[in-house]
């Protein structure tokens, strides 16, 4: 199974850092958030449905670590392309983003300018 694979379905938020902050207040929906991932698009819901955000993604698990690139259809990054890093492992996914034009993260460790979320596969039934 590909890693783009690997990635398709829901992933609830469980771990939040950004600029060196843990569990700083979150405008992208805060853990127990849900991500969605159809093929390479995701959305960002509340539980109650509520859609907070939502765009695309370029993957690429050939770089050490694994890369990926988030491109956003709205809200205050839309259009911009923020470098990443990620780690997918079963039900684990975390990744470590940076602002547009940084260069892209190698550490999963937050200081100004980076944002860590970590999720948890959210299981039906």
């Amino acid at each position: 199974m590909s890693e783009l694979e690997n990635l398709q379905g829901n992933w609830i938020q469980t771990r939040f850092e950004e600029n060196g902050v843990i569990d700083p207040p979150d405008a992208h929906g805060g853990n127990g958030a849900i991500t969605t991932i159809k093929d390479d698009t995701f959305a960002v819901n509340l539980p109650n449905g509520e859609l907070l955000l939502a765009g695309h993604f370029i993957l690429d698990p050939s770089t050490t670590p694994r890369s990926i690139t988030w491109i956003d259809s709205m809200g205050d990054d839309a259009g911009k392309l923020l470098p990443a890093s990620y780690v997918l492992e079963g039900d684990s996914f975390v990744f470590i983003a940076g602002d547009e034009g940084m260069p892209r993260p190698v550490e999963f460790v937050t200081s100004p300018g980076l944002t860590l979320r970590g999720f948890v596969r959210c299981h039906a039934g």
